[in-house]
């Protein structure tokens, strides 16, 4: 028999599970003390700068902060989607989450819930987790969206999700989701991404560069999978569109300090390639899920350059695979998986 609830009892909704997706972040303004609140928050966590804290962090506060903001910043402001006053990655990201929340109805009706997260700035985890909780999901499945996973870019962000529920009174139960790199329709994304982006050009590129975002060289010989993963990411690409090996290359970019990062560095190996007589390129970034600084600025604007002051004729930029309808699918597949057992 069951009791009826006390008449002060607190009203309960009713049961949900959560899908929390989860990205990098992005400074709420281009201008000064945003943007550097936001640089201070990136670079504080110890996954992405892993420096004693005695050491980086005067340096970081004293000396970086008080002249990368103003080159940060204008870097934002060069993408910045002035209409509605936030970074591309943002208009992406919620466009994201409103077709995959569009996905998730299709496939359960009402019983989840889609919310969207970002690692440092606004909307936080914190926050968000709260707002599941207060809509009834008591299962929540945290989705960082890094195809690849990294150290500095998954794991911190898992980090956050734990530190959000460490908060609450009454915790969820919660799952990760696993990094996609290689998931088929993830693949199948990218590569449809790839064919119409060559289907709209007069002339074959001579190269396909796949730029993935760098780490430091050691995090490799101290066991973070990520450079495996991004490999394995473009060699599927390769099968599955079919190139030779000569037509297809992983570089990486956005290095930051003194020490070695993984190789080739795409700002210097585009360069080469035009050298090296390869004057027709494509650049295709699979491991950002939405557009953002280090693509429309540094890829589209920084390397573009070092092409073309070397030689290079061609350069095309393919987008990342934003809310396209073939990425909305992959996610939902990468959701549905981590979801059995929860919901049928």
């Amino acid at each position: 028999m069951i009791m009826p609830r006390p008449e002060d009892h607190p009203a309960l909704p009713e049961e949900k599970i959560g899908v929390l997706l989860a990205n990098l972040g992005t400074p709420d303004s281009p201008d000064y003390w945003p943007m550097r609140r936001y640089l201070s928050e990136f670079l504080s966590d110890k996954r992405v700068i892993d420096y004693p804290k005695w050491k980086w962090q005067p340096l970081l506060q004293l000396i970086i902060l008080s002249k990368r903001p103003f080159s940060s910043g204008a870097a934002y402001r060069s993408i910045w989607n002035t209409e509605l006053n936030e970074s591309p990655m943002m208009t992406i990201s919620r466009a994201q989450k409103e077709a995959v929340a569009a996905e998730m109805e299709k496939r359960y009706g009402d019983r989840v819930a889609v919310d969207l997260c970002m690692r440092y700035g606004n909307p936080s985890t914190q926050e968000r987790v709260k707002a599941l909780i207060a809509q009834g999901c008591r299962r929540i499945l945290f989705v960082p969206l890094y195809p690849q996973y990294a150290g500095a870019t998954s794991a911190t962000a898992n980090d956050q999700f734990f530190r959000a529920l460490m908060a609450e009174k009454w915790q969820p139960t919660a799952r990760i989701a696993a990094p996609y790199f290689d998931e088929p329709a993830y693949i199948d994304a990218l590569a449809q991404s790839v064919e119409r982006a060559y289907g709209g050009l007069e002339v074959r590129p001579d190269m396909l560069v796949c730029s993935y975002h760098g780490l430091p060289q050691r995090y490799l010989a101290e066991g973070d999978p990520y450079h495996c993963q991004c490999q394995k990411t473009t060699r599927l690409l390769q099968e599955r569109l079919g190139f030779d090996a000569g037509e297809i290359t992983t570089t990486f970019q956005s290095q930051f300090g003194p020490e070695e990062w993984l190789r080739p560095y795409t700002v210097e190996h585009v360069a080469e390639l035009a050298r090296q007589g390869k004057k027709r390129i494509a650049v295709i970034a699979p491991a950002f899920s939405a557009d953002c600084i280090e693509t429309l600025e540094e890829i589209n604007e920084e390397i573009r350059e070092s092409f073309e002051e070397a030689g290079g004729e061609s350069f095309t930029y393919i987008p990342c695979l934003n809310d396209d309808a073939a990425h909305v699918a992959a996610l939902g597949e990468v959701i549905a998986t981590n979801l059995k057992g929860w919901i049928g």
